[in-house]
């Protein structure tokens, strides 16, 4: 049995099937889950890893666990160690963790890594960087008028597809050798707002106009919904990244054997979301 947090995002969604499809038995968690949100005959189970005791059940009997916390999870307070204590408890033994690459180059605090690495469980961190499917922020507008607003249009980063990073925790899960490695997910070459922008134009078959945002009308536009210090941060990030964040990181290859797929690729087997 292996148990997937997060089962019903842009990850573990894909994950459970992975998991699903290669055979595993598999307990999807989530706060809102139900038998809609997973394959059929698929165990799930509804917990918040900010109450570990509902947790517990869903952690029995199974060998290895992926690890999501939520961006709620730290600022509410959320104890990781609690976590992995009732993991431990459970006779759990792997944990691979969807840490981020904002870790390895500094960005963000090691606070999920450092409480993984002290649980004296074997573990695997996954570092992706930006999402491929970061660009649904952009559905809305796509679908009523056919176009993008966006900052730092000509800025590109290596995006990565969550289809990958699922597929690369599913090979951790299952496979040994890969107890105390570190993986950088990124796509296969740095992307731009306004290439992503063309990307989804050529899916629709459609024009679809790039309009550039000044830093000031973005962070106007994110003050909406992200605390104003993570606005900043992410700005600054995504303006003037320093050469870690742009670099292209063959770790997707290496694990799968394949290389990481394109923000292309994603656009056209997405382009549902932007009819």
């Amino acid at each position: 049995m292996i148990v997937v947090t997060g089962a019903t995002g842009n990850v573990g969604r894909p994950l459970v099937r992975a998991l699903v499809e290669a055979g595993e038995q598999v307990t999807a968690v989530s706060r809102r889950i139900s038998a809609r949100d997973v394959p059929a005959g698929t165990r799930h189970h509804q917990a918040d890893l900010t109450d570990p005791e509902r947790l517990a059940p869903a952690l029995d009997g199974a060998k290895a666990l992926f690890l999501l916390t939520s961006g709620e999870f730290l600022a509410s307070g959320g104890d990781l160690t609690a976590v992995l204590d009732a993991v431990r408890g459970s006779g759990i033994r792997r944990v691979v963790l969807l840490s981020s690459q904002g870790v390895g180059t500094g960005d963000h605090p090691p606070v999920l890594e450092d409480a993984v690495k002290a649980s004296g469980l074997e573990w695997t961190m996954l570092r992706p960087g930006g999402f491929h499917s970061n660009a649904l922020q952009w559905a809305d507008m796509i679908r009523a008028r056919r176009e993008v607003a966006a900052p730092f249009g000509d800025v590109g980063l290596p995006t990565v597809d969550p289809a990958d990073i699922a597929e690369v925790a599913a090979q951790a899960l299952r496979e040994p050798g890969h107890d105390g490695e570190v993986y950088e997910l990124t796509g296969p070459a740095p992307v731009s707002p306004r290439q992503q922008t063309a990307a989804i134009e050529a899916a629709l078959g459609e024009a679809v106009r790039f309009v550039e945002l000044t830093r000031a009308e973005a962070r106007e536009r994110m003050l909406g919904f992200m605390p104003e210090p993570v606005v900043e941060s992410t700005l600054d990030m995504l303006g003037a990244p320093s050469d870690a964040l742009r670099r292209v990181s063959p770790d997707v290859e290496r694990v799968l054997g394949r290389p990481a797929r394109s923000f292309a690729e994603w656009a056209g087997r997405s382009v549902g979301a932007f009819k």
